[in-house]
């Protein structure tokens, strides 16, 4: 149980040596070490079945997994045991603004694979549809590249089969035109095969011939046509049958399916929401704890050890600033000494110099 402790100890960043001199706060910092330590074992498990999604493969994503959960972990634990108490809660809060807006950001990241691995059957089944979609939108493409030559063909045969009807009922009407003139029910009334009856049996045996003519004609290019259609179908048709459901298991399809469901399901909107809500609680517990929390021992303490370190550091600068000084001085009066002796030696020189030239004069 001690080792547990200590090792709790150290998950939250705290020194074991200044929390032997501090029983007060061991179980406060234990507890804080636990929070950060399994926030960082849920957030290897879920990174681990996040990458699973992705790669497939059990090591690769057990191994991704485990390094993701331990950069949370010592990224947590960095947070915690960066934070410092003040006597000045406006100020606290300040400081651990950056760091609770971290903690969410960290807690949606771990929660979210978990909410795929909690709604799994459910993501599944809309995978299913989402799949199916798919499929169908390749399917319309497919048809719809045919769509403008079949109503083409469509079109021809429709309007060569209107030029055979159109010409039928010509015939027709002639062929009527022509018996009324034999039997004396139209034309001039008169019942006799007269003349008049074969220029009308005439016309109507010409349009006749043309009719049959024209079935041949546009028989043949409704024929064509028809094989075209039949053509298109079949290849249409090939291409549908080769078409292969696309697999859409990834965590990118997978994040969208549960978008989709809390968009249709208010159930599973709030269930959502909850376990991000929890999440950003288990995270942000151990900063909020040592920011609501009184100033303890332990901070005390370590207030003391930082501030020894600093007088320190302060003393050992004002030192090594006074031996800088002092050198500095030592120098400056070395180099004056020197330059006064360069002085008198180019005066005595000067002088010496014009004292002979006065005695040669």
């Amino acid at each position: 149980m001690k080792k547990v402790k200590e090792f709790f100890h150290y998950c939250s960043g705290a020194s074991s040596k200044l929390l032997k001199n501090c029983p007060t706060d061991t179980s406060k910092y234990a507890g804080i070490g636990a929070t950060i330590f399994f926030t960082g074992l849920f957030a290897a498990l879920a990174s681990g079945y996040a990458f699973y999604t992705v790669f497939d493969n059990a090591l690769t994503a057990s191994i991704l997994g485990l390094v993701w959960g331990l950069m949370i972990f010592n990224l947590d634990r960095y947070i915690v045991s960066s934070m410092r108490k003040a006597d000045n809660n406006w100020y606290e809060f300040r400081m651990a603004a950056p760091r609770i807006l971290l903690a969410i950001l960290i807690s949606i990241v771990i929660a979210k694979p978990l909410e795929l691995k909690i709604f799994e059957k459910e993501i599944n089944g809309e995978l299913a549809l989402m799949a199916q979609e798919v499929y169908k939108e390749q399917e319309d493409l497919i048809k719809l590249k045919y769509t403008a030559d079949e109503e083409a063909l469509l079109n021809q045969i429709a309007q060569l089969k209107a030029e055979i009807l159109t010409k039928t009922a010509e015939r027709n009407e002639l062929a009527a035109i022509a018996q009324q003139e034999a039997d004396g029910t139209g034309g001039t009334r008169k019942r006799n095969a007269g003349p008049i009856y074969r220029i009308k049996k005439a016309d109507a045996d010409r349009v006749n011939s043309e009719l049959e003519e024209l079935k041949q004609v546009n028989g043949k290019l409704i024929a064509e046509n028809y094989q075209k259609l039949s053509e298109m179908s079949t290849q249409s048709q090939n291409e549908i049958a080769a078409l292969i459901k696309a697999d859409i298991g990834g965590p990118a399809a997978r994040l969208e399916a549960l978008s989709r469901l809390t968009y249709e399901s208010s159930a599973i909107w709030w269930a959502n929401v909850f376990i991000i809500l929890l999440f950003i609680v288990v995270e942000a517990s151990p900063i909020l704890v040592k920011l609501v929390s009184k100033k303890s021992a332990y901070d005390y303490v370590l207030e003391t050890v930082e501030y020894k370190f600093e007088t320190d550091f302060l003393k050992d600068k004002a030192f090594i600033h006074h031996e800088i000084k002092k050198k500095s001085e030592a120098l400056s009066m070395k180099e004056k000494k020197f330059v006064d002796e360069s002085l008198d030696m180019k005066l005595d020189q000067h002088s010496n110099h014009n004292f002979n030239a006065y005695i040669q004069k």
